[in-house]
């Protein structure tokens, strides 16, 4: 299968792909999925590369790239990714920090290769340091980073988020490290080293949380589905279901308003942010027994008529189903390996003139081996004797 680009805004950009897990591929699927040449190289018979390929998870992760097969434990393999780099732009690999070193793929054995070369590592905990060499995957660094300290109900214990938000964060900033590498190539015609690690982009990830300790001392608690600091900002039962409830300040009046009650936008109790958040529970309790006694389409009618952020919980079939996710298509399909469409999330960006689009399924493994060596110059003769030894397959 020839290279079909996903979309022409990084066309031409050729990706090599060493990752596993969650976050690489992440990151490779944010370039695949605008256009770069993205080759996957899956290890020679591990059986890792075989078990659940063809579920949705891996589907999902590795669309819009070919894929082949080298032995880097072998010298003869080795040379292979090296001919590979001297002509790529990007590698990423999320091996633990020492493995690189061994395996013969580190920043400067391929800078030797090609100075031009952009290699990005991804770890649990950065390339150095007291705990470079020990495993960590997306809910040891969920609880590492206090993440799950305020996920959750005050009271019953720490919380994950429910999808593996450490993975998906860094991934996408490792990807937004290869955009940045690359524009400063252009200056520098250089390569340079992108590192990027679970812990770091997790705790990045804390944002208002992290300044407020930072800056004000604050070590943040759990509050439920409650906003640390805006009140009200909560899920309130409905007859019928539940909403989220999301006033900016100053809409406290259109939301007394909606609510039918007029009477609390100037009560002493409830009238001043400050007070209200002294307030917290009363408050809290207030709107939830207006809210009760509504069902959740009327309680969302109401305030959105006034201007006031509120939406229903929604299942994730009903998320998909939602007519505004509808419109935007958000899912797109593509052809699966047994010819049947398969439908998948699209990139939740546009671009007006280069957009992106799901191109081809993910690679069956080894698909493209012969296939893409000859690209970069392998004669068949040569492909042919290094299947024969095993270095590739």
């Amino acid at each position: 299968m020839p290279y079909k680009p996903a979309s022409t805004a990084l066309q031409d950009l050729v990706v090599l792909d060493l990752t596993h897990a969650r976050a690489g591929p992440v990151c490779v699927r944010q370039l695949a999925d605008w256009g770069a040449d993205v080759i996957r190289v899956d290890r020679t018979g591990n059986p890792e590369d075989f078990s659940g390929r063809h579920e949705a998870d891996f589907q999902n992760k590795h669309r819009n790239k070919r894929g082949i097969a080298l032995n880097l434990k072998s010298d003869e393999g080795r040379a292979v990714l090296y001919r590979l780099a001297e002509k790529a732009d990007v590698v990423v690999e999320n091996f633990r920090p020492d493995v690189k070193q061994r395996l013969g793929f580190d920043y400067e054995t391929l800078k030797s290769k090609n100075p031009r070369i952009i290699l990005v590592s991804i770890s649990a905990f950065g390339q150095d340091g007291p705990y470079k060499d020990i495993p960590g995957v997306d809910q040891i660094v969920q609880g590492m980073s206090g993440l799950m300290s305020v996920t959750g109900e005050p009271g019953r214990g720490p919380m994950r988020v429910g999808i593996p938000i450490a993975d998906i964060v860094t991934g996408l900033y490792s990807a937004l490290g290869v955009l940045t590498a690359l524009i400063e190539r252009q200056k520098s015609d250089q390569g340079q080293w992108v590192q990027a690690s679970l812990i770091e982009s997790q705790m990045f990830m804390l944002d208002l949380q992290a300044a407020r300790y930072l800056v004000d001392g604050v070590v943040p608690k759990q509050v439920g589905n409650e906003h640390p600091s805006g009140v009200p900002t909560n899920t309130y039962r409905t007859k019928d279901g539940y909403v989220n409830i999301a006033p900016i300040p100053y809409m406290w009046p259109r939301l007394c308003k909606a609510l039918g009650r007029e009477d609390l936008i100037d009560h002493p109790d409830y009238a001043t942010r400050e007070v209200r958040r002294s307030r917290r529970k009363e408050v809290n309790s207030l709107i939830q027994g207006i809210v009760g006694e509504m069902d959740t389409a009327t309680v969302t009618e109401k305030l959105l008529a006034a201007e006031v952020p509120c939406g229903p919980i929604n299942s994730i079939e009903q998320a998909f189903n939602d007519p505004q996710v509808q419109h935007l298509g958000l899912v797109q399909k593509v052809a699966g390996s047994n010819g049947k469409d398969i439908a998948l999330p699209r990139q939740p960006f546009r671009l007006s003139r280069t957009p992106s689009k799901l191109t081809v399924r993910t690679p069956e493994f080894a698909e493209h081996t012969e296939e893409v060596l000859a690209e970069f110059g392998f004669d068949p003769s040569e492909i042919k004797a290094l299947r024969e030894r095993g270095a590739v397959e």
